[in-house]
Order: structure tokens, then sequence, then C-alpha cells
């Protein structure tokens, strides 16, 4: 199957994920997907395993015939939700691309404008994948489904090239915590490293990110009838309204970058009664981290101490850690590997530090190095998101070429 087609037909079905769905995946397109995916790796003629939560793990075996060879196995994941900021179907096209601005949807006034995305010049001449402006593309992550099950056939067709044990494998709801790494077991993968195909343009390879926590914060208020309120009524909409405008004002997402560490509110809800804040902290480096979340929790026992014993609760989870602590010493092969890989496809790497998390980013702490390489999109998580096929097409190359030298004799 052609790699866009195969990618088209991934978008098709609709995998959005589902927060607080309280149940793995949180969305029914999620197992289909996986189904289709695991008949497409056995049509391939690989092993599969149909996991529970809609874990898929296929295994292509090593076709070195030097047993003798210590050749790594190398395991490659995607995940199968698309975000949750749009959850209407996807109706992707192709474009042939010349510059300019491109017509996402005419009725609805959708331009893809190019003073707005200078990025886009760089793909005049080629073919670039997009919607019609009322949905995200689904690039994240089913671009790097189609480049790795792409992969998969050219090893398949193409014998010649020699590869170790591949491990394929899709996992569920990587957009609302990383659920689905988090419930794989790595150690019955038997991998040496992994890589995910879930960071951006053409030649971009992450191999750190943030350290990430979250709190939820309740406020406790008493209610009172307005015409006998004074001295009685307690408000925990204002309260979380006071702890808000307690937090640094500047390191906020919206006025920080690159390396900056910062305090995000995502949610807010409630009544006189009880309202319920979502707050996330982010920082690169573990003692920035734990400066973050010792400031909020010397902030809700301050706000205790002001507004009385128990007028906030805070419970606290961590999320994910550093993708750094993880590719140090002989771990840091995935990431020389793939940089050669790069280079010799003639794709020019860009490191970049990632402000977000990744399932490489559990898959490391639990023991499984794995670096973040590029699927080729842009613009995650909105209707602007765009696939050069291009990039798609050389992702599927790097794929290959990884392997490809994973199984090189060592005077090769």
């Amino acid at each position: 199957m052609d790699i866009v087609e195969r990618f088209l037909s991934y978008t098709r079905i609709n995998t959005t994920t589902v927060p607080g769905a309280g149940h793995l995946p949180s969305s029914p397109g999620q197992s289909v997907l996986a189904r289709l995916l695991a008949g497409e790796l056995r049509e391939l003629g690989l092993n599969v395993e149909e996991r529970d939560h809609s874990i898929v793990v296929g295994t292509l075996l090593s076709n070195v015939q030097d047993k003798s060879r210590k050749i790594p196995t190398v395991a490659w994941v995607a995940h199968l939700d698309t975000s949750n900021e749009y959850s209407t179907d996807t109706h992707a096209r192709i474009v042939s691309y010349n510059g300019g601005d491109i017509v996402l949807n005419e009725e609805l006034n959708v331009v893809l404008r190019s003073s707005e995305f200078p990025e886009l010049a760089r793909y005049a001449g080629d073919r670039i994948i997009v919607t019609d402006g009322t949905s995200l593309l689904g690039a994240d992550n089913k671009s790097a489904i189609a480049e790795i099950m792409h992969a998969i056939q050219t090893l398949q067709t193409n014998p010649q090239i020699e590869h170790g044990d591949v491990k394929v494998v899709f996992v569920p709801d990587e957009e609302i915590g990383l659920l689905g790494a988090k419930a794989l077991d790595v150690t019955t993968l038997n991998a040496d490293f992994a890589y995910t195909l879930d960071c951006c343009e053409i030649g971009e390879i992450v191999f750190e990110n943030w350290n990430a926590g979250e709190f939820h914060i309740t406020f406790r208020g008493q209610t009172a009838h307005p015409m006998s309120a004074k001295g009685k009524l307690r408000n925990a909409v204002l309260f979380a309204q006071q702890f808000i405008a307690m937090l640094p004002a500047g390191e906020r997402p919206e006025y920080t970058e690159n390396r900056e560490g910062y305090y995000w509110v995502k949610s807010v809800h409630g009544t006189v009664a009880e309202a319920r804040i979502v707050l996330d902290i982010r920082d690169f480096t573990q003692g920035g981290f734990e400066h973050r979340r010792q400031f909020v929790e010397t902030l809700v026992e301050s706000f205790n101490r002001l507004q009385g014993t128990q007028t906030v609760v805070s419970t606290y989870q961590p999320m994910y850690r550093n993708v750094a602590e993880g590719l140090q010493g002989s771990n840091r092969y995935a990431v020389d590997l793939a940089l050669e890989a790069m280079k010799a496809i003639g794709v020019e790497p860009k490191s970049i530090p990632m402000r977000g998390g990744y399932d490489g980013a559990v898959l490391s702490e639990k023991g499984l190095p794995c670096p973040n390489l590029f699927c080729g999109a842009h613009n995650f998580h909105s209707i602007y998101e765009f696939l050069p096929v291009n990039s798609l097409n050389k992702a599927s190359e790097m794929v290959v070429e990884i392997l490809r030298r994973t199984a090189k004799p060592a005077l090769d």
C-alpha cells in the first residue's frame, strides 16, 4: 500500500481521546484502529499480540543469517489517539503546493495563510496533506503509524536489507497523560531501546523534555443567602481566584519559551460551595521542578492559615520525567544512531528541548531508552495541522535506515 493512502486510511477512523472517560482506551475508535493495525501487521508477516486496553505488539524477526552477531532489538512506538481540541471526523485531502495560501474551507473562510505560517514556503513544489478546516489532521500520531507500517512493508519486500528483531507497538491515550505507555509492560518487549515518531517537522529529534506533574486543588466555601450573608458567606470561587493570583504572574505558558518552566492553570470549575482547579507544573531540571512542587504545597498551607484549616485541599500526581535522565551513558547510543541515520538519508538533524511529554518519557523511566523523532507534520492540535508528503516519506526512510544500521557488520 502507498504510504499516503495508508495514512489517509487511518485518518478516516475517529480516534479522538476522551479526558476523564475512566477506561482505557477512552474512545471506541482507538480499538477499531488497533484491530485494523493488528490485521495489517499479520498480513505483513509479523507475529501479533492484541493485548488488554487495545495495545498492539507486533514482532518482526531478524533476517540476519549470522546468528552469532549481537544485534539490538528495536521497538517502534506510536499512539492511536488524537487530541480532543476537535472531535469531528477528519476529511483530509492532498494539495499540490506551489506557494502562497491554502484555502482549507472556502465556505467557512478557513485559510492556511503563509503570512501566519511562513514555514509553508519550505514546501513549495511538494504535496501537502491538509484538513477541510473543521478538524485536526491526526498526523499526531497517525503519520507515525503510517511511517512505521510502511517501513515494515519496505523491509518485507526488500529482504536484502538486513535487520535485527523489530517490535512494533501501538498504544492508546497518549494525549491525556501517556496512559497507554503507562499500561505497557516494557519488559515483555525484550527490546534494547525504542523510538517514538511524535515530534514535528522534518529533522527534529528530542532527547530532552519536561518534568511534569499535576495538582488537583479543591476550595471549600460556605453558602448563605445574600440578605444575611455578612460574616457567613465564604465564596469558594473567589478563593480559587485569589489562589491563582498568588502564582507567579510571569511564569505561565504564554510568557515562557525554550527551557523556561511554568505554572499552568488548566481548568476552573465550581460554585460558592466548592471550586476546583487543575494546575500543572513543568520544568526541565529536577531541582526547578521540585521547587515548583514545593511552592504550590507551601501556597496551599499558607492559604489555609489565611482562610482557615481545610479551606484548600490538594492532591498531586507525577506525570512524567525528563527523558534526558534515561538517555545517558550507553543509552545515548539510540540518540547517536538516529542522528547518523538522518544524515545518511540527507536530513539535517534539529535537536530541540520538547516543551511537552511523549510516550518515550514514560518508557525511558521504565528502563527502555526512547528518543523522539520527527514524523514530519506541523501545527499539532490545530485545524491548521499539515503534513508534507516528502517529510512523511523521509520519516519512514529514517526508520528503515536506523534498522539497517543496527544490523551492519562491525567492519562495514
